[in-house]
């Protein structure tokens, strides 16, 4: 035959003690201030990459002059050695 004590279904303790709830309301106060600081370095990450595009942006504009620069001195000297021989041809018959 069975035990009494083996044969009583489960039953729930509903009573709730106060240091279970001091530890639910830390752990939800940890998760606010989780989400709060996460929040604040997304705003700070965002903030950097906005800066950083900025720059990127005057950088690319720059090089841009640069390297029209750069073809404009290219196509200087490439004149300017197709002077040369004749410079030099003229200053030995002289």
């Amino acid at each position: 035959m069975r035990d009494k004590a083996n044969s009583k279904p489960w039953r729930l303790n509903r009573q709730v003690n106060v240091s279970v709830l001091i530890q639910l309301a830390f752990l939800a106060s940890l998760i606010v201030g989780s989400w709060v600081n996460l929040q604040r370095q997304l705003d700070l990450l965002q903030h950097d990459v906005k800066i950083l595009l900025t720059c990127q942006k005057n950088f690319e504009q720059k090089l841009e002059l640069l390297s029209a620069k750069s073809i404009s001195y290219e196509y200087r000297l490439r004149a300017i050695e197709k002077r040369i021989p004749e410079a030099d041809i003229r200053g030995h018959t002289q």
